[in-house]
């Protein structure tokens, strides 16, 4: 079940050690973990309170990570106070102005931001990965997708070929595999709701990133599929194909990003609809199953894409169109 937007009782004492006394809290936002976040907010101003509660939670890869990132010119929140045996972080706050929602209001704005979403990967590519993360290639994808048969098709009640699953998997996945592309460092959940606009800053620095700790050493498509093929909000064809261009010629990826891209995009889409299942069926979280038809418009599209043949070719032969959109459209 959800977890209550409610402090710790041991944040009052954190704060207090922290310079924060007496520092209001107000609930900031949850999201599929354990991890909850606060704002607080002080005489001097205002910071944001991780609470990562041990042992399900561990804030260590979330320091390690946006101290690479801030040392490589892009911006994560800064670590004011960490208590790392109760899980609890005290991050500078970027604001209220989120990616997601100046889209909403400002949907003449989605090249410029897109461009920049974009040239923010440009430059977290052209840096080595950061040591110690753990590997995503394709022995990680295969077992992702299986998250589709463990969860999603008993869900809709139905019985597939899961070898048959594996193999075509395995047939479109492990050219990818082997292009030569990267590694880079993967953020892994970097899409419009992870992105802040922070004010007073400019380039790629003007995005504040959030919810990095499970940062991979992976190929440089997998990102840029996450942040334009977006669970939550819809973004213009055009505008995908402009930012893959775009990504292409600033670093000559060719031919081999592309098929890439669509891959690990279908693999992505479809990974994303086990765990959306999972989070409602085992985590009693059912608001993720409006999202699910988004995601099968997603990965519809996808697999129509050169080289997708195999995987395209299992789902006509296992999942019939009643078993796709047409259980989520009451969750809508």
């Amino acid at each position: 079940m959800a977890n209550p937007m409610t402090p710790p009782d041991h944040a009052a004492d954190f704060l207090q050690r922290a310079g924060w006394g007496g520092a209001r809290i107000e609930p900031l936002a949850g999201d599929a973990s354990f991890r909850r976040y606060f704002r607080v907010i002080g005489n001097d101003g205002q910071a944001v309170l991780m609470d990562a509660p041990p042992p399900h939670e561990d804030p260590r890869p979330f320091i390690a990570v946006a101290e690479w990132l801030v040392g490589h010119g892009l911006n994560a929140p800064e670590i004011l106070a960490r208590d790392l045996d109760r899980g609890l972080l005290l991050l500078g706050d970027f604001g209220d102005t989120r990616l997601r929602e100046t889209l909403d209001t400002a949907p003449e704005r989605e090249r410029e931001l897109y461009e920049r979403a974009t040239d923010v990967l440009v430059h977290l590519h052209s840096h080595p990965p950061m040591d110690g993360l753990r590997p995503h290639g394709l022995e990680q994808w295969l077992e992702e997708l299986k998250l589709f048969t463990d969860w999603y098709c008993p869900a809709v009640g139905i019985e597939v070929d899961p070898a048959a699953y594996q193999s075509a998997w395995q047939e479109v996945l492990a050219p990818v595999a082997a292009d030569g592309l990267g590694p880079v460092t993967v953020l892994r959940d970097y899409h419009a709701e992870n992105v802040m606009l922070v004010e007073g800053r400019s380039g790629v620095a003007h995005f504040g990133l959030l919810d990095f700790q499970d940062a991979l050493r992976g190929h440089p498509a997998y990102d840029l599929a996450s942040v334009l093929e977006d669970a939550r909000r819809d973004v213009s064809p055009d505008i995908e194909r402009e930012m893959i261009e775009r990504y292409v010629e600033a670093t000559a990826g060719g031919d081999r990003f592309e098929r890439a891209y669509w891959a690990l995009a279908a693999q992505r889409n479809t990974r994303i609809l086990g765990v959306f299942t999972r989070l409602w069926k085992r985590d009693g979280k059912p608001g993720y199953r409006r999202f699910q038809p988004r995601m099968w418009g997603l990965l519809e599209r996808d697999l129509e894409r050169p080289g997708l043949e195999p995987v395209r070719d299992w789902f006509d032969a296992n999942v019939p169109p009643a078993y796709r959109r047409a259980p989520w459209q009451d969750a809508q």
